[in-house]
């Protein structure tokens, strides 16, 4: 006994797929494009080139992103994960 699926089912595993990973890096990749840019206003108005300066608030941020949204990241995940699953059983 074989499994099977047709290209329409691969195509939309895949398209699934990308869409979560989509959906759950886009909002990181967002918080540190903008902690990134205000702290880059901030040293080109302070004339302040810290190293620390650039990468802790960015850190911070996400970690605070991810305390607060990670649980509904999570569940999003875990949705995909089940569905995948139970297509496999079914199969």
């Amino acid at each position: 006994m074989g499994l099977k699926m047709n290209q329409d089912q691969i195509i939309d595993l895949t398209h699934r797929a990308m869409y979560i990973a989509a959906l759950l890096g886009i909002p990181v990749l967002a918080i540190c494009l903008i902690v990134g840019l205000v702290i880059a206003v901030f040293e080109t108005a302070t004339q302040i080139h810290e190293q620390a300066l650039a990468f802790v608030p960015k850190v911070v941020a996400v970690i605070l992103f991810l305390a607060i949204m990670g649980n509904w990241m999570v569940g999003q995940l875990e949705s995909f994960t089940r569905e995948v699953f139970s297509k496999m059983a079914n199969m």
